[in-house]
């Protein structure tokens, strides 16, 4: 962690994807209905090009609801996010389904 200081405060560098991760291990995390259709989609391997043409959506959309999950989730990748959702009981396991 770096400090830096300008006119008598001091700014420290942080990771705001560890804070994050740490809210999303302590807090509920909520996803909305959208993201979470977007999510299941993503962790079937659709692109996001593919999941906005199943969606009815642009692809930068779904890569902005993709962007609120990470932040919501701490994370940084797809895989990362698919883990934590189901962990966290956001999304179904193959168990679930039968």
């Amino acid at each position: 962690m770096n400090d830096y200081s300008r006119a008598g405060r001091t700014f420290l560098d942080h990771d705001p994807s560890a804070a994050a991760r740490s809210a999303a291990d302590h807090d509920e995390v909520r996803l909305t209905k959208r993201e979470i259709e977007v999510l299941a989609q993503v962790t079937e391997g659709k692109s996001s090009r593919e999941v906005a043409e199943a969606l009815l959506v642009s692809k930068r959309t779904v890569d902005f609801h993709l962007a609120n999950v990470f932040g919501k989730l701490g994370v940084n990748n797809r895989l990362q996010a698919f883990r934590r959702a189901v962990r966290l009981g956001l999304l179904p396991t193959d168990d679930e389904d039968g």
